[in-house]
């Protein structure tokens, strides 16, 4: 995918939310081992170029990094900070980092930091309260312009108000659990979570009811995910909130105007996606056609 740059694979597991990990799940499919951590052949991806000498990543685009391992994990701390150096590269791209590590995170930091880079979207994992309890408080008190958290796999009722009251959480993302031993992601949950989010007007996507879902007391198996992110998004839960603004800069640090940066494309087939709120639309690869 167009919009993941993965400079390293593998990770451990460290909470509840980690019990039925996805990329465990894959790579047991692959036949890949998933604990040792290594560097990736895309470590560079932040500034590959095309033939026309342009960037791969284009002005404006949200890339999610380490969505198949974590950006603070232990044994990537060789790596971390040449990865920083990318993102420093390409202060016109945002980069949506996301750990269940944020006591790692503050050693972490590259030299120079400050307050945060405007370019770098903090975001932390709260799969059920204990969890959002333990990390919250922590990602609060991060040195970071752009925080958020993900309830993905939503697997537990939040009560987050008295977090999204601080007004530094800018989006909430929420979504089911998927593949081996999907436990049940329940709506009243999901309902819940988006109020609270509109009660303090923060960006709130569901994006997927994952395989086990429970609507109105019947539970439903939806093993389709193109299935699951239709249904999410007729739930219509989903509140825009304030949207968040990055000020993207050339190399020279001057800002970019809006309309220099990325415009995501979408396909028909992508208006009832609960994902696109949060997309980097098609990259016109042409597997689809």
């Amino acid at each position: 995918m167009h919009d993941i740059w993965n400079p390293w694979h593998g990770c451990t597991k460290v909470s509840p939310g980690c019990q039925h990990c996805y990329m465990f799940f894959l790579d047991r499919l692959r036949n890949r081992e998933s604990d040792g951590v290594y560097r990736t052949r895309s470590f560079n991806y932040p500034l590959q170029k095309e033939r026309s000498g342009a960037y791969k990543i284009k002005s404006g685009e949200l890339i999610r990094v380490c969505m198949t391992s974590d950006f603070f994990v232990a044994e990537a701390d060789g790596w971390r900070q040449e990865a920083w150096e990318l993102m420093r590269q390409r202060p016109d791209v945002k980069f949506f980092l996301l750990t269940k590590r944020p006591e790692r995170v503050a050693a972490a930091l590259p030299p120079g930091w400050g307050e945060g880079w405007e370019n770098i979207w903090m975001n932390v994992t709260c799969e059920n309260q204990q969890m959002a309890d333990r990390r919250l408080p922590i990602l609060l008190d991060l040195p970071f312009r752009h925080k958020g958290f993900m309830a993905a796999p939503f697997i537990g009722e939040l009560d987050v108000d008295r977090y999204l009251a601080s007004g530094a959480i800018e989006q909430v993302i929420a979504g089911g659990e998927n593949y081996d031993g999907a436990r049940p992601c329940n709506f009243d949950w999901v309902k819940s979570l988006s109020a609270q989010c509109r009660r303090h007007d923060v960006k709130f996507c569901f994006i997927e009811t994952g395989t086990c879902f429970i609507k109105d007391g019947r539970t439903y198996h939806l093993p389709d995910k193109r299935l699951q992110s239709q249904m999410a998004f007729k739930a219509g839960v989903n509140h825009p909130g304030r949207e968040p603004r990055f000020r993207l800069t050339d190399p020279l640090g001057f800002e970019i105007e809006p309309e220099a940066l990325y415009r995501p494309q979408f396909r028909p087939t992508c208006q009832d996606c609960g994902s696109r709120p949060i997309c980097n639309g098609c990259s016109n690869c042409g597997k689809c056609r």
